[in-house]
């Protein structure tokens, strides 16, 4: 792939960092120090959507024709990886950052969804309009959205117990099938999407027809090789599932919870916190491990500017870093810090503006400021 940085308009004028005593810029002036990177091209898009079927196809198929089980497992778990490539894809697709064409994205979006089982339209209100709009803001951003010590005492025992698993570090693949693709993605109910539009359910049907069509084909090649159905079907469409779903709900967790992220439960404050900012966290892995996640995890970029393809988002965020010194927060991930962070980050008091335990007590320092905005 083409790893080269849009060309920059030389007349402009060079950009300085910005201190951080100083206040933050319009997010227009910070969405044009990005603009460069916004420059789309097709080509891209069917060269990564057509390597990544065919990794998938791949995955699948080894995951159903290897006799030793612990090679099924492997291919299982890297179909499911393939298929977080892409649902970022899809990502990119729905926000209209893939493509410079509107209809192909749409489509190519859908085309992307679909091993996530993931309803493009529904993903399109849920993503786009609800999370990106309103980032981390109390009662309308639903993603990973932390409760209050009031709210988790008012639940019910199991209520509390699957809080707790959540909230533990080891679930977020079970989060997010519940809470996430169970109640608002597959056929969700109008208390979770009070909206009814028919190309949801189309949308919804797509993704059925494609599930049945992707457990007949495992089923078919196991019969036809004389492999164990049960295994098959185990290993070439439960397990890529379920990792994917653990992707997933892992990657949405670590890039809006951290001990330096705050929520905001006022509107007007939350506007004032500069949210496509200090909410969100770029955090870095070793051995190119963001590369292979499609650079989802250059994520301050992504919300400033939502027209970034993926294939440009490592140069905009450095851009960002490096005018906007000590503003971002970068995290270097380990095992240790996500367990640290899990362990934080159980509740909110939007009256401290910090993280607290179950039992209501802080693990993180209060934050009674506001990085400012000009309006």
């Amino acid at each position: 792939m083409n790893d080269s940085i849009p060309a920059v308009d030389s007349a402009a004028p060079a950009q300085q960092p910005i201190a951080p005593d100083q206040p933050l810029p319009h997010r227009k002036v910070i969405r044009s120090w990005t603009a460069p990177f916004a420059q789309r091209d097709s080509w891209h898009a069917f060269a990564l959507m057509a390597l990544d079927y065919v990794l998938f196809a791949a995955f699948v198929a080894g995951a159903v024709l290897f006799d030793a089980w612990w090679l099924q497992l492997l291919c299982g778990m890297a179909a499911g990886f393939v298929t977080g490539r892409l649902f970022i894809i899809g990502h990119d697709a729905c926000h209209q950052s893939l493509t410079p064409h509107r209809t192909l994205n749409k489509w190519l979006g859908r085309i992307a969804f679909l091993p996530s089982l993931t309803a493009y339209s529904l993903w399109d209100v849920g993503h786009n309009v609800i999370h990106h709009g309103y980032t981390c803001l109390k009662g309308v951003d639903f993603v990973w959205e932390p409760l209050t010590q009031e709210e988790y005492d008012a639940l019910s025992p199991m209520g509390r117990l699957l809080q707790r698993l959540y909230r533990s570090g080891w679930a977020p693949g079970l989060y997010y099938m519940i809470e996430i693709w169970w109640k608002r993605e597959f056929f969700p109910s109008r208390k979770h999407m009070p909206t009814r539009r028919s190309v949801f359910i189309w949308d919804n049907v797509l993704v059925l027809a494609f599930a049945v069509l992707w457990l007949a084909a495992v089923v078919a090649l196991a019969w036809g090789f004389g492999q164990s159905v049960w295994q098959a079907v185990l290993f070439g469409a439960v397990i890529p599932f379920l990792f994917w779903v653990t992707m997933i709900g892992f990657v949405v967790y670590v890039h809006h919870t951290h001990e330096k992220v705050s929520w905001q439960k006022d509107k007007t404050a939350w506007g004032k916190a500069a949210p496509f900012v200090s909410t969100t966290v770029h955090l870095t892995f070793p051995f190119r491990i963001g590369a292979l996640m499609h650079h989802i995890m250059e994520h301050t970029a992504h919300h400033v500017d939502m027209s970034i393809p993926l294939y440009h988002l490592q140069q905009a965020q450095q851009r960002l870093e490096d005018l906007l010194p000590s503003r971002i927060v970068v995290q270097r991930f380990s095992w240790k810090w996500y367990f640290d962070t899990a362990r934080k980050c159980k509740l909110y008091c939007f009256e401290k503006r910090c993280w607290t335990d179950f039992a209501g007590q802080a693990t993180s320092t209060p934050r009674l400021d506001a990085t400012v905005v000009p309006a």
